[in-house]
């Protein structure tokens, strides 16, 4: 459904220079300086994939999404969605996509909820049939009836949202690009964007190109995870590949009746213990070591009242893969 071929987006702006004297020469000067926001990208994309595009601000997310989108032109390589060049092909290609941006919205300023949806119906031309059948969804799982006839300016962030999400689904879309698209939400409507995000995928079929930081809205619905550092493909896998490639450290956290006394002893080498008086965690290696035998040597040695053993979540590990990139 997407496929991209040595992807290459580079910007050029011209070489500023300090003072008035320096504002002169740049205004005259041919000097440019080139910043690659993406950089010989290359990826494949099934239909009803969900993929977490994830990467700290200015690693390309959102240029590699406006050039799938037909907004941008790559500089160098190829973006084909439904087998054709975005950029090429951009109102084509808009009938078969939807959009959300986090921070800009589709919808008519002034116009209440329902006028909105209704121009974006006829520029569409979704059968009024269809566009009923999934109006009647929208209000259902997003709870539009609230604020269906409320103008846009009046709307909360989360109410705004929602009906941007309803407006990018109106018309079937068969992939849908969201990009940052719970920030600054509460945690109610974060929720229902979730599940109407997993539902949309689950029995709809559109495949979701998600970017974000909240990483929680990547654990609950992508299958698939791409880190994308400095422009290029860091990291292209499941959730468990991830954890099996970048989480190597598990952690065992016992509960402690009474402190301890002497440091534990006869820890195989690679496990560290901090130890308070009512807690001890151990951190150790996912391989070579088992999580039993550090819990048989600690029961020998400790009063445990509860035990958790611990794998490192997806926030760690992005967190770990930032700092080393």
């Amino acid at each position: 459904m997407i496929e991209l071929e040595h992807l290459t987006k580079e910007f050029r702006t011209p070489k500023k220079h300090e003072g008035l004297g320096g504002a002169f020469k740049t205004l005259f000067s041919r000097e440019y300086t080139v910043k690659r926001a993406v950089d010989d990208l290359s990826l494949s994309i099934a239909g009803g994939e969900s993929i977490g595009f994830i990467g700290v601000n200015g690693a390309g997310k959102s240029t590699t999404i406006k050039m799938m989108t037909g907004i941008l032109h790559p500089t160098s390589g190829q973006c084909r969605v439904f087998g054709a060049e975005a950029h090429k092909n951009r109102q084509k290609n808009a009938q078969n996509i939807g959009v959300v941006f986090g921070q800009r919205t589709q919808l008519w300023w002034d116009l209440p909820v329902s006028e909105s949806l209704g121009i974006l119906r006829r520029l569409y031309q979704v059968p009024q049939a269809r566009f009923d059948e999934n109006l009647a969804w929208f209000k259902k799982i997003l709870e539009l009836d609230e604020f269906y006839l409320t103008p846009v300016r009046n709307l909360s962030l989360g109410q705004r949202m929602r009906a941007d999400f309803a407006a990018s689904l109106l018309h079937d879309p068969k992939i849908l690009f969201l990009d940052e698209p719970t920030i600054g939400l509460d945690l109610v409507v974060k929720e229902r964007l979730r599940e109407a995000i997993k539902d949309v995928n689950k029995n709809r079929g559109t495949t979701i190109f998600l970017t974000t930081h909240d990483l929680g809205d990547i654990e609950q619905i992508c299958g698939r995870i791409i880190v994308i550092d400095d422009g290029k493909q860091a990291f292209d896998g499941s959730q468990n590949d991830l954890r099996d490639r970048y989480g190597r450290i598990r952690r065992i956290s016992f509960d402690l009746g009474r402190p301890g006394g002497a440091p534990l002893t006869g820890l195989p080498e690679g496990v560290t213990a901090e130890e308070t008086p009512d807690r001890l965690v151990l951190r150790f290696p996912r391989e070579g070591i088992r999580s039993g035998d550090l819990i048989a040597r600690v029961v020998q040695e400790r009063e445990v009242k509860d035990l958790a053993i611990e794998d490192p979540d997806i926030a760690d590990i992005v967190k770990e893969i930032y700092q080393h990139s």
